[in-house]
């Protein structure tokens, strides 16, 4: 085992730092001493690290020296053949991992509620999806995972698949056993690559959700920056596979990367990994009985309940994540814009439910907290919300009605978006957050979709790339007109 105390790359960087070099290279802030007056003291002590690919400092895309070893602690801490530090956050790997799985009109099956950057890379790729649908929660509609009988009959069905693609955890944190799911796959030589965004805390001891990798998955791509300390767009890239080669993720990785990588992002990944492999079993336990402690002070406002799936051998729910239900007349959204009134900032929040997530270490702002939430939530009456979520029945196994290839040779049009039922989707349309597609070009447009997106709105849930669907509407393909003047 390697030794987890050295920390390779932030190391050098603060070497470099001491020596009080001069630059007559890029970039051009000159360790910060060109920089706006009103920005320095801001920026001052970050610009000192942000150094490009100097002797010494080694180059992301040809790791040869310390960014080799940084990895490889990266590895070993993760139990990886070999693992990457990713620049572009879990997007890229997303991108990299499908494209070195899939070709042009190649089959890929992809759980139905990926992240959009699965979309575009099946989309990149010219890949044929079929998607395979989660189960829901009952109460709260939230999605468990994929099935293993789903799996099971997709992979009976598409036998020449090149790939599964699983989300897991989801946003909400919850988490489903990978294990025969894999093994099944791997039966039919299918490569499995797990979107383990929320996770890269998987793991790590006792009373934490087990890791994908551990489990047998493939590939496997983790969002560093959402649960350790890690700057934003820091993230891993593990690979543990005998169906995808290395040469193929290094390649698409350097493709889709800048080859001007942040060192501050990559220090941070260098230093996120040491943080991650050195905490013990006392500290995790400390931070897994935080969390349950702040869930049960949180019971004790009426105006919210603490959302707690059943757990089994099968699901799990990191405790890193609280999820929450208005049980006032306030929405979910009404009470975020309450709590930042208050500078309490939480990760999401839509009609019903808000989500928070916790830091990976002992919540200690508890007592600070409680008080705020308790008082901006009293004047609120008690009131028991009906969920109106509706239980609609989905095919387990689904696909586009058009070719990557076909929507190119259509037309489009706008219609509003309460007469487009029946019409085939041409663009996506992504609540953000958690930057889930609820439909997807090729899709076609259902009421109870249409149903989903109006209730969004007026909870004034933030579209990517819409300003207003109402009075937009939505891009759809002219198919019908297009036939008859081919007629």
């Amino acid at each position: 085992m390697t030794n987890q105390q050295l920390t390779p790359l932030f190391s050098k960087l603060m070497e470099h730092l001491h020596k009080k070099s001069y630059s007559f290279h890029v970039p051009g802030h000159k360790w910060g001493s060109v920089f706006p007056e009103i920005g320095r003291g801001s920026f001052a002590s970050i610009l000192k690290l942000d150094a490009t690919e100097l002797n010494g400092l080694d180059d992301l895309h040809d790791a040869q020296t310390i960014i080799k070893e940084a990895q490889q602690l990266l590895a070993d801490a993760y139990g990886a053949a070999s693992s990457y530090f990713l620049v572009g956050g879990s997007t890229v790997g997303n991108l990299a991992m499908i494209l070195s799985v899939c070709k042009k009109d190649e089959i890929i099956l992809v759980q139905r509620d990926s992240h959009k950057s699965v979309m575009n890379g099946i989309q990149l790729a010219q890949a044929t999806p079929i998607y395979l649908t989660p189960n829901y929660d009952e109460d709260t509609r939230l999605s468990t995972g994929v099935s293993l009988e789903t799996v099971i009959e997709a992979i009976q069905t598409y036998p020449k698949a090149k790939a599964l693609f699983l989300t897991n955890p989801s946003y909400y944190g919850i988490t489903t056993n990978l294990e025969e799911i894999i093994k099944t796959a791997h039966q039919s030589n299918i490569p499995v690559l797990i979107d383990e965004a929320h996770g890269a805390h998987f793991g790590l001891g006792e009373g934490l959700p087990a890791a994908a990798l551990s489990q047998g998955a493939d590939v496997v791509v983790q969002s560093a920056h959402k649960t350790l300390p890690a700057m934003t767009m820091g993230s891993f890239l593990h690979v543990n596979s005998a169906f995808i080669s290395n040469e193929k993720i290094a390649y698409y990785l350097q493709v889709l990367q800048s080859s001007s990588p942040s060192y501050p992002i990559l220090a941070s990944l260098d230093l996120a990994r040491y943080y991650a492999a050195n905490l013990n079993q006392e500290e995790i336990s400390a931070i897994v009985e935080s969390s349950q402690q702040f869930k049960n002070q949180l019971k004790e406002i009426p105006q919210i309940t603490v959302v707690e799936l059943k757990e089994s051998a099968s699901l799990t729910t990191d405790p890193l994540k609280i999820t929450l239900r208005t049980n006032c007349e306030l929405t979910g959204i009404e009470i975020q814009r309450l709590l930042e009134e208050k500078n309490i900032y939480i990760e999401l929040a839509n009609e019903e439910l808000l989500l928070l997530v916790l830091p990976l270490a002992p919540f200690k702002e508890t007592q600070s907290i409680l008080p705020v939430l308790k008082s901006v939530l009293k004047p609120y009456k008690v009131k028991e919300r009906i969920s109106s979520h509706q239980k609609v029945e989905l095919q387990r196994l689904s696909s586009l009605n058009l070719t990557q290839e076909a929507m190119s040779s259509y037309d489009t049009k706008n219609v509003r978006l309460e007469d487009s039922a029946g019409y085939l989707i041409a663009e996506p349309i992504i609540p953000y957050p958690p930057g889930v597609p609820i439909l997807i070009p090729g899709e076609t447009i259902t009421e109870e979709k249409i149903a989903t997106i109006l209730k969004l709105i007026n909870a004034e849930t933030r579209f990517q790339g819409h300003t207003n669907l109402k009075e937009t509407g939505v891009k759809v393909f002219i198919i019908d007109e297009r036939k008859e003047d081919e007629e």
